[in-house]
């Protein structure tokens, strides 16, 4: 009985180990050029976006150094249409000035109608590794060293996004960041209420359920501040 299980036990870790060492360990500035990216790459620079599109617009930078646009070929007579054969429309997303985000929603005339169809086209373009997963409805997502890639069927075309996965991050970092250095402006700037009478004074979170009369209501600047007038902190608060 033993000896009839083993073989199975043996194929099935042979298996299973195989697909979990099927990583892809790509940089993007690994990646060559593809002729489905249609002369757009990421780490481009506004530039020579509007080198490839003069017509773009590339609108206003955000606090985080975030600014997007999008190419509509259909919609924009002074776009050649011919150079974007087969693309409905272009998302592109910058972050300092380079390209960190590429979206392309592909109509039902381009060369790849499915999602198994575009995944091994451009897989052979970009020289992926097979390592592909399921994402959302029917869609596929790869992840590699510093970038990710997602495909999904949108509008009875392909769907295909890019995106720099270090430069998301530090758009995360720059607002996290913003949040806490917001949460401490206010944090200082919220005045410290204190009861005259009972020479008590609360926190934001922690004021009297009856509230304060007007006549004995002071306000501090700070706990330091309260304290040095000698004001306690209220139990309820501690």
């Amino acid at each position: 009985m033993r000896l009839t299980f083993v073989p199975f036990l043996i194929l099935g870790c042979t298996i299973g180990c195989f697909a979990q060492e099927n990583k892809c360990t790509l940089k993007l500035a690994e990646l060559p050029a593809a002729p489905e990216l249609f002369g757009f790459q990421l780490g481009m620079t506004t530039e020579q976006a509007k080198t490839r599109v003069p017509q773009v617009d590339l609108g206003r930078v955000d606090p985080f150094g975030v600014s997007k646009t999008s190419i509509n070929p259909d919609f924009d007579p002074r776009i050649d249409k011919a150079s974007l054969n087969g693309v409905r429309t272009i998302s592109l997303d910058f972050l300092d000035g380079r390209l960190t985000s590429l979206w392309f929603g592909y109509d039902s005339t381009f060369k790849w109608t499915t999602v198994p169809d575009f995944v091994k086209g451009i897989s052979n373009s970009l020289h992926l590794p097979d390592a592909w997963r399921p994402w959302k409805i029917r869609g596929q997502q790869l992840s590699c060293a510093d970038f990710g890639m997602t495909v999904i069927m949108v509008a009875e075309g392909p769907s295909f996004r890019i995106i720099d996965e270090s430069a998301e991050e530090t758009i995360a970092a720059r607002r996290a960041a913003k949040e806490e250095q917001d949460s401490a402006a206010e944090e200082a700037a919220a005045e410290i209420v204190a009861d005259k009478k009972a020479k008590v004074y609360y926190l934001d979170g922690c004021l009297p359920t009856e509230g304060i009369k007007e006549a004995d209501r002071v306000a501090f600047n700070s706990r330091e501040e309260a304290e040095k007038a000698g004001y306690k902190l209220a139990k309820n608060c501690q």
